[in-house]
C-alpha cells in the first residue's frame, strides 16, 4: 500500500469514525433535534437508540485490528444507514442542507473503504 493511500485511508476512517461516533451519542441520548427529526422522517423514536448502538458498534468495529468480515459488514451497515438517510430526505422533500451530513458519512464510508489495508480486507 502506497503511503499517500494509507494517508487518504486514515484521514477517511478517522473522519468516519468522529462522524459515526457523534451521531450515535446523538441518538442514543435522544437530543431534541434528532429526535424531531426523526418524527419528521416518520420513524418512530426507537429507531435512534437502534441507529446509534450500532455506529457506536460500528466504529469500534472499523477502528479494531484484524476481524476483516466483521469490517466488510462494518462498511455494508454504514453504507445502507447513510444512503438510507440521503433517501429518506429525499423522500420527504427536505431542502440540500439536510443531506450534508449523510452524504458526507456516505463518501468517506466509501473512501475508507476503498483504501483501506489489505489486511482489513477478506481475501
Amino acid at each position: 500500500m502506497s503511503k499517500r493511500n494509507k494517508i487518504i485511508y486514515w484521514i477517511a476512517t478517522l473522519w468516519l469514525a468522529l462522524g459515526m461516533t457523534s451521531t450515535g451519542i446523538v441518538q442514543v441520548l435522544k437530543i431534541k433535534e434528532e429526535a424531531d427529526m426523526m418524527t419528521h422522517l416518520g420513524y418512530p423514536l426507537y429507531f435512534l437508540t437502534i441507529l446509534g448502538v450500532w455506529k457506536i458498534l460500528g466504529v469500534i468495529a472499523i477502528l479494531i485490528p484484524k476481524f476483516p468480515l466483521l469490517k466488510e459488514w462494518t462498511y455494508a451497515g454504514f453504507f445502507f444507514a447513510m444512503s438510507g438517510a440521503v433517501f429518506s430526505h429525499f423522500a420527504v422533500g427536505d431542502s440540500g442542507i439536510e443531506y450534508f451530513g449523510p452524504v458526507l458519512l456516505l463518501v468517506l464510508t466509501v473512501l475508507s473503504w476503498y483504501f483501506r489495508p489489505a489486511e482489513r480486507k477478506v481475501l
